[in-house]
């Protein structure tokens, strides 16, 4: 084989830090920019951060080592200033007997400086405080033995999250090696402790126990603790025909019953130790303006950060000493770190510009309006690809008036109308909601129904394409949604 050198002319796509760097902030969500952004910070001298409460940049005409001397004699002149103010006050006279009509606050002044933190974080653990600890703080003032307390503490610990006991009564008095009789005294203790119906063994238990806390004059209480007893297998069936004819009761007294065992909690411990809410925060803000929409950038939680102008003036090109380059290598990172969020923040401002465009119908209508939108549709639109689009739109949020939507929500598959027109599955979601918030509680609509409904708009689906989206909204069969009140 014979050897030889031959040219050849092709393009190749380098992945250069650069690239990288902005494809990676490109899908970064805006927590996990702002965590970046102060990695830089930290990192890189040559960055600063850019907001009002920084101070100004040295003058020119000012050396560094002055301006740090008069900021470390004011920083002293201020201790001294606090600690003399300090001293005068612990000096006064503390009165040896306090006012009837006045509050300690009156006399005595907290010398905390975090006295407010300290305040707002024992309020945010007091509501944090589980379903355990709450029934545990009831047992404490109970006037009870010591042995009592002690089968409280394990019935306590044995209650589960939605306030069921999770153990049965005879496995707790084998364990402890007692008679079964003194855990159950122990349990009716328990079971009297707010919330009311905590403690109970079945859901049949937990819903008499709030019954039998209503006042005695309570209307239809006497018909509800009878269902609650009897028939509650027909009640979670809605078999409300049969219910009827056992209770002997006609459909508005029944409704009435039903009424009442509605206002009832059936996981009365789901108000403790429930998982804070998580708040989004857009990244788009959409608004109504001169008969238009206009989209914007959320200028709340945009970085804002600059290039140290005094470090970059000490950089000489002509120098390659260790610090020059050292510094050199710094604002060029920092150079480029600030392009790729430019970069970022263009191109998400751009593809929410689109979406506003492309789905109008949605803005001026609501979600029934929704058109058919793919990442393709958009990536040919803006000039991009499909997965610079599907980074983008990655756990980045829209400000609506009609609420706040991830971006991938106004991106949905087509389906065929019998006008040749494509809908949007979204859409068709929509309107199977509306359909069913406008049925009737008596008879709701079946899978069937819902699906002839949505033939007559000219919008042709099968019956377990329905029942698949309305599942995916969380939205019970029609036998479920069936109820008299």
């Amino acid at each position: 084989m014979k050897q030889s050198l031959q040219l050849k002319l092709g393009t190749q796509l380098t992945m250069t830090p650069q690239l990288q760097q902005a494809i990676r902030l490109l899908q970064l969500s805006t927590l996990d920019l702002q965590q970046e952004v102060q990695a830089a910070l930290d990192s890189n001298p040559m960055l600063e951060a850019d907001s009002e409460e920084q101070p100004s940049n040295i003058e020119s005409g000012q050396s560094l080592t002055e301006h740090e001397s008069e900021q470390t004699q004011d920083n002293t002149s201020q201790a001294a200033e606090e600690r003399e103010l300090a001293e005068g006050d612990w000096d006064q006279a503390i009165p040896d007997e306090l006012p009837v009509d006045s509050r300690w606050d009156d006399i005595y002044t907290s010398h905390s400086g975090n006295s407010e933190l300290e305040t707002s974080g024992y309020e945010r653990n007091s509501t944090s405080i589980d379903l355990q600890d709450h029934l545990r703080w009831q047992l404490n003032l109970t006037p009870l033995s010591e042995q009592d307390k002690w089968i409280g503490e394990n019935l306590i610990d044995g209650i589960s999250p939605s306030g069921l006991l999770g153990t049965s009564v005879e496995d707790v008095a084998s364990s402890l090696a007692i008679d079964e009789d003194e855990v159950l005294a122990v349990l009716k203790t328990i079971q009297q402790f707010e919330p009311v119906g905590c403690g109970a063994r079945d859901l049949k238990e937990c819903l008499q126990l709030q019954l039998q806390q209503l006042p005695p004059t309570t209307p239809w209480l006497d018909q509800a603790q009878s269902i609650i007893e009897k028939y509650l297998d027909l009640l979670g069936k809605r078999d409300f025909r049969q219910l009827s004819r056992r209770t002997r009761l006609n459909e508005a007294q029944l409704g009435e019953a039903i009424r009442l065992i509605q206002t009832l909690n059936p996981n009365p411990g789901e108000s403790f130790g429930g998982q804070e809410p998580d708040y989004v925060i857009p990244d788009i803000i959409v608004s109504r303006k001169a008969l238009r929409w206009q989209v914007e950038l959320n200028a709340e939680i945009t970085p804002k950060i600059r290039i140290n102008s005094h470090y970059a003036s000490m950089v000489k090109r002509a120098d390659n000493s260790r610090d020059n380059n050292f510094l050199r290598d710094h604002l060029q990172e920092a150079r480029w770190f600030m392009k790729s969020l430019q970069s970022r923040h263009e191109t998400l401002l751009r593809v929410a510009n689109c979406i506003v465009e492309k789905q109008q119908g949605f803005f001026e209508e609501g979600p029934e309006a929704m058109r058919p939108m793919v990442l393709a549709d958009v990536a040919e639109s803006i000039g991009m690809h499909e997965s610079t689009i599907s980074r983008v739109t990655t756990q980045k949020y829209m400000l609506t008036p009609r609420g706040v939507f991830e971006l991938k929500y106004f991106f949905s598959s087509h389906v065929s109308t019998d006008s040749g027109e494509d809908a949007s599955s979204t859409a068709i979601r929509a309107l199977i909601k509306k359909l069913i918030e406008a049925e009737t509680p008596r008879k709701p609509l079946s899978d069937n129904k819902i699906t002839q409904e949505l033939d007559k708009q000219g919008i042709q689906v099968a019956r377990r394409t329905v029942a698949k989206y309305r599942e995916s909204m969380g939205i019970p069969s029609s036998s479920e949604r069936k109820r008299l009140v």
